[in-house]
């Protein structure tokens, strides 16, 4: 039988994970709200 508390002192995530992680956070990625946003101001600035 598994023992999870065991199994999740040995878990080690991969490095490419952490790349992945290091390279979105410090990236000033734009999600669907601030594009709205930015649109909604855009359109309030034409009228």
């Amino acid at each position: 039988m598994l023992d999870f508390e065991e199994e999740l002192k040995k878990f080690r995530p991969s490095p490419e994970i952490d790349e992945i992680e290091d390279n979105v956070y410090n990236n000033n990625l734009s999600d669907v709200t601030d594009l709205m946003d930015e649109m909604l101001k855009k359109m309030q600035e034409h009228q």
